[in-house]
């Protein structure tokens, strides 16, 4: 009995040690596909490894304004950088009284191969849409923002919110997965030579991908009228990502007639966050703030 009590004390304790508590997980069994064996990781900087349970963290404001904005960290598909992405973004934008939520997504590598992270970006904005009143949201102002990979998977999303990517699991997946805008910052977008130089491009596609298979994943290829529209900004010293991943899809926005607002920063570099205080990039936040204003999806003045 003692044994049984034991046992059955290990694996509550593995299963709290797979996400932080008041995390909501997306799936109401195992995820499509499979995941990471686990138990999930993260490192002294929180950067996240072995994804069990793909999972939301919400972050309430006092007051919410009824603007949500999913966060998706970066970390090429190998790890996802959520200590200085989407941790600190959510923190700034919860002050300005948006809901935001990270996401914390299936690595291709891990488990559930390559359509696991798009997979969770759709259940994502799903799960946040039909439990929009519990949090007060508006569901027709629900954003996604995107840095680096993340970037990638949130304009995936966009270009492609109907996309059947898995057998629906409840009545959550007759919810819309389009956001009413994305947000992408120092984006990886295209998986077309000579620009498919990314770690994130490795890690979906491998050393020789089919033309095919470049085409079904380079997220600018796929913008349509339907579209939301979107804000871009980079650095034109971004040796990580190069800067004509910002320029290819801010082209295919126009010639779809899709509203859109790029910035593009002489110097910054890659994987900035929120931005060091008195560098160029540190600019965006309140860029974003004002286009978000300009397009009415943030009536009120932030706080």
């Amino acid at each position: 009995m003692q044994g049984l009590l034991l046992l059955c004390l290990i694996c509550i304790n593995l299963h709290a040690s797979a996400a932080p508590p008041g995390a909501i997980f997306l799936w109401p069994g195992a995820p499509p596909g499979g995941a990471a064996p686990g138990p999930q990781r993260a490192s002294a900087r929180g950067s996240i490894t072995q994804v069990e349970q793909p999972y939301l963290l919400v972050h309430r404001p006092a007051q919410p304004n009824g603007t949500a904005i999913l966060l998706v960290s970066g970390g090429g598909y190998a790890h996802i950088e959520a200590g200085k992405e989407s941790g600190p973004v959510a923190a700034w934008l919860q002050a300005q009284g948006i809901t935001a939520f990270e996401l914390v997504y299936r690595l291709p590598r891990e488990g559930g191969g390559v359509g696991a992270p798009f997979q969770d970006g759709q259940r994502a904005m799903r799960v946040i849409r039909a439990r929009a009143a519990e949090w007060r949201i508006d569901p027709a102002r629900i954003g996604m923002l995107g840095f680096s990979a993340g970037a990638h998977l949130a304009g995936m999303t966009a270009v492609q919110p109907a996309a059947a990517l898995y057998a629906p699991a409840d009545a959550i997946d007759a919810v819309s997965a389009r956001p009413d805008f994305v947000v992408l910052l120092y984006p990886v977008l295209t998986m077309q030579p000579p620009f498919d130089t990314t770690h994130a491009k490795k890690e979906l596609l491998g050393a020789r991908p089919t033309q095919a298979a470049r085409d079904a994943l380079s997220v600018e290829w796929h913008v349509d009228a339907h579209t939301p529209p979107a804000f871009i900004a980079q650095a034109l010293d971004d040796r990580v990502s190069p800067p004509e991943n910002s320029t290819l899809m801010a082209a295919a926005l126009g010639r779809a007639g899709v509203p859109f607002e790029l910035h593009q920063f002489r110097h910054g570099g890659h994987g900035w966050g929120l931005g060091k205080p008195g560098s160029e990039p540190a600019a965006w936040p309140r860029l974003l703030l004002a286009w978000l204003q300009s397009r009415g999806w943030l009536p009120q003045a932030p706080g």
